[in-house]
């Protein structure tokens, strides 16, 4: 099985921690020159300093809050013109949680900015290296709430939503290409974020995080929560040669807590 990423310029988002960092690893490992992409500088250049340089790889970073657009823009231009990006992982911070019936215009209009309309500008943007180089993968990390609403991720699960629907799009028309545009929807998985909400859930109910984190897991049944290096290893897979004939899917990895199929 060819899973081999030698002479394939990755840009991988929110890649200073969790999932996104946890899949620059791996595309570094499996031969990628890698381009990693988040806010903050220093936590830029320890993810930099953990990648594989076996293969003889120059990696980067790039310094960019997906709030500004146009900054982020002029950025990957800048990218662009020294190399082609042939992987492109969409990965950025989830929106803060709450009840949509308490979600505000402004919380709708900003997850959709930076979900929704930054993956459209960076798929825009390395379109034509893609297509040039007959070989792309533009792979989105979003959630199940794409199978089944999350309580009290009203913004979450609606902007999700349109993220699927836009990557099948965009799968539909670049297919012809030898460009295949794919979700990964990771169920829990131990990140700043997951502990993030637990915290929140802990602190409503007052109750102890331990008793929030048991009533996590045991909706799983594996029983655990997922390392982000076992979604990353997904994410390589998708982005690899090998996974050539799977496009325009949602693909979770949740160790089966999605009830519906």
């Amino acid at each position: 099985m060819n899973i081999e990423l030698h002479g394939k310029n990755a840009l991988v988002g929110g890649a200073s921690a969790g999932i996104g960092r946890a899949t620059a690893i791996e595309l570094a490992r499996l031969g990628a020159q890698v381009t990693l992409v988040a806010r903050t500088e220093r936590t830029l250049q320890e993810a930099v300093a953990e990648l594989d340089t076996s293969h003889g790889q120059q990696h980067r970073y790039l310094i960019a809050d997906f709030d500004d657009s146009q900054i982020l823009l002029a950025k990957i231009a800048e990218l662009l013109r020294d190399q082609p990006v042939h992987i492109l992982i969409n990965n950025t911070g989830g929106p803060p949680g709450g009840p949509i019936t308490e979600a505000t215009p402004e919380a709708f209009l900003r997850a959709y900015h930076n979900h929704l309309i930054c993956n459209q500008l960076l798929a825009q943007a390395v379109l034509p290296g893609m297509q040039a180089a007959g070989y792309g993968r533009i792979i989105n990390i979003i959630s199940t709430s794409v199978k089944e609403p999350i309580d009290n991720l009203g913004v979450s699960n609606t902007t999700r939503w349109a993220v699927a629907s836009w990557a099948k799009t965009w799968a539909n028309e670049v297919g012809r290409f030898g460009i295949t545009v794919n979700n990964v929807l990771p169920g829990y998985t131990s990140t700043g974020r997951l502990h993030e909400i637990i915290e929140k859930r802990a602190a409503a109910g007052n109750t102890t995080l331990e008793a929030v984190q048991a009533q996590f897991q045991n909706q799983v049944p594996l029983r655990r929560f997922a390392e982000p290096a076992e979604v990353a290893a997904v994410v390589a897979f998708l982005a690899s040669p090998a996974a050539g004939y799977v496009n325009g899917i949602n693909l979770p990895v949740d160790g089966g807590r999605t009830r519906s199929l």
